[in-house]
């Protein structure tokens, strides 16, 4: 008796001890955040946008000023024209609101330094981790934000084929005519794409959509190709009043 009582308790401690050994610990990794990106076109400031109520709020044309609809107010970003590959690095200064069709609200002097395209104002915005060593500073004169701009380093940017213009010289670069397009969404299905495209046409009575096979596992849904800002515009505007708010628009 006296044996079969020691032999439970050895069971019993055993299984205490086995039950002790599988506690959880914590792990130090931390899970890296997922950096925004966009591309799109980026609203240049004047002071009839606030007047017109485009923006929310205004912004000082002779500084180096950036808005944006979703990021926080400090988060390091990097701007690039993708005509010359010219670079400016800074903060968001404030959220603000202005029309879906922009990706970013930007200063006059921001559109100078990067030589943008006033008419076609494409852009692409890159969050910054902020461990790097470039810290983005306020105060900068023209010169040195010039300086960033010529000699900062740009990031490809994978959007499967999309972005086979990267490998294209600036000589080249600039000789070849790019089209936008609206990127609607990518699907697994054939099918799934098939039936958005077809209730999306009775919707918006536009017939330029597009299916492109990606791989065997993708396909993408986009509207296009539009030659400039102004011919897409109401295409977007017609796709945001049926609820697609985040639309990005890429070139070919």
């Amino acid at each position: 008796m006296r044996i079969t009582i020691k032999i439970t308790t050895i069971i019993f401690l055993l299984f205490l001890q086995s039950c002790a050994n599988t506690k959880i610990y914590k792990t130090d990794d931390k899970i890296e955040k997922k950096l925004f990106s966009s591309t799109g076109f980026a609203l240049i400031y004047e002071q009839k946008l606030f007047d017109e109520g485009i923006i929310s709020k205004k912004i000082d044309n002779n500084e180096i000023v950036v808005f944006h609809s979703q990021l926080r107010k400090n988060t390091p970003i990097k701007i690039i024209n993708p005509e010359n590959s010219k670079t400016i690095l800074t903060n968001v200064h404030k959220r603000a609101k202005y029309e879906n069709i922009f990706s970013i609200a930007i200063s006059d002097k921001i559109a100078k330094i990067l030589e943008l395209d006033i008419n076609n104002p494409y852009v692409e915005v890159l969050e910054v981790k902020k461990n790097k060593k470039f810290i983005a500073k306020e105060g900068k004169t023209f010169e040195e934000e010039k300086n960033v701009a010529d000699n900062a380093p740009v990031e490809k940017i994978e959007i499967d084929d999309l972005s086979k213009d990267n490998k294209l010289s600036k000589k080249e670069y600039k000789k070849k005519k790019h089209n936008f397009i609206l990127l609607v969404s990518d699907f697994y299905y054939l099918e799934s794409a098939v039936n958005l495209k077809k209730e999306l046409i009775k919707k918006t009575n536009l017939d330029n959509f597009v299916i492109k096979k990606i791989n065997d596992k993708k396909y993408r849904l986009y509207v296009g190709p539009f030659k400039n800002f102004n011919s897409l515009k109401s295409t977007y505007i017609s796709l945001n009043k049926i609820g697609f708010n985040e639309l990005n628009v890429y070139k070919e």
